[in-house]
């Protein structure tokens, strides 16, 4: 950006829950950001969030809130089957963006909207914000310090047992397969597999199983895989969403030593090596996708990389299309 004392005005495009608390009030907090205005299709909805957030103006049509030219970025907060067809209309307004994660339902829109404002050469930014919580940071530092060795293997466990929506039947997006075609896998496996390109490097080999084992909604439910990172380092997960407990265990093995952590709970991480065993609890900020939306303005005054600017996000689609079965090349 030219002029660094610039205030980026944004627009939230699906000012649903997951803006309420996780993202929304971060653009707020964030120095040189403001919200200038929301939009959702439900213009009562959007009319009351941008009241109690204390924003200026709101819309019910996404076309006029791309379009405003008093906006200058627009954070898209939609369901993941919209984050295409939204994507390359902000794209082709010349605006920066950041997009909810997924990029997109899959690898081959996600290539789209991704060369979409490469050709523009506009800032696009996914909210894979793990690689900015100090939690994770600190999981990267150990690996990086060797702090337990040449790193051989990760595994990763998630289960939980189907929630009362599940088996009520009642409508959830996330469990729709032309939304979210592997469902909570969609929402909370490409999390942890994008931060494990973060961790370790991009996955070069990946294969797995999915299938619906329950047969409560549309999308898959039980998901296996297997991958082979650059460096050498073999990987394998398991998520399983009708099992009879919650489980979120992450474990990465070395040469003289391991980490454990889990990805989505409010756990220690755990270093044990030859030395000692040591524990411990970082907490996260309230509004979790605050440091994302602060190294966003840093990337933009040109004072740091982003770790999520890049094209990461759209090989995490590849690999996870890859475990769905999806792309057969």
């Amino acid at each position: 950006m030219a002029n660094n004392t610039k205030t980026i005005r944004w627009g939230i495009l699906g000012c649903g829950n997951v803006t309420e608390v996780k993202s929304g009030p971060a653009y707020q907090k964030t120095e040189g950001f403001k919200i200038e205005a929301v939009m959702r299709r439900d213009a009562e909805k959007a009319a009351d969030y941008a009241k109690r957030h204390n924003i200026d103006k709101y819309y019910s049509d996404a076309d006029a809130l791309i379009n405003d030219p008093e906006i200058d970025a627009i954070y898209i907060a939609t369901p993941p089957d919209t984050h295409h067809f939204y994507g390359l209309k902000v794209a082709s307004a010349g605006k920066i963006c950041c997009i909810e994660k997924p990029l997109a339902p899959s690898y081959k829109e996600s290539l789209e909207i991704y060369e979409a404002f490469q050709n523009k050469n506009i800032p696009l930014f996914t909210a894979y914000y793990r690689r900015t919580l100090p939690r994770f940071e600190q999981i990267k530092t150990w690996l990086d310090n060797n702090a337990i060795g040449t790193v051989r293997t990760i595994r990763w466990n998630l289960t939980k047992s189907a929630s009362d929506q599940d088996l009520s039947g009642e409508y959830n997006w996330r469990t729709d397969a032309k939304v979210a075609p592997g469902g909570y896998f969609d929402d909370l496996a490409s999390h942890g597999l994008n931060l494990f390109t973060f961790l370790l490097g991009d996955i070069k080999e990946v294969s797995g199983y999915s299938l619906n084992q329950q047969e409560l909604y549309s999308a898959k439910d039980a998901i296996t895989a297997c991958w082979i990172h650059e460096s050498g380092v073999t990987g394998n997960g398991n998520w399983n969403f009708g099992s009879h407990q919650r489980e979120d265990s992450v474990e990465i093995a070395g040469s003289t030593g391991k980490i454990t952590f889990s990805m989505f709970e409010n756990d220690p991480i755990i270093l044990s090596n030859e030395e000692d065993e040591t524990e411990l609890f970082i907490e996260h900020p309230e509004n979790v996708q605050l440091h994302h939306v602060e190294r966003i303005r840093e990337h933009l005054l040109g004072n740091t990389q982003h770790p999520s600017a890049d094209f990461s996000a759209v090989r995490t689609s590849w690999i996870m299309d890859k475990i769905l079965g999806n792309l057969l090349e």
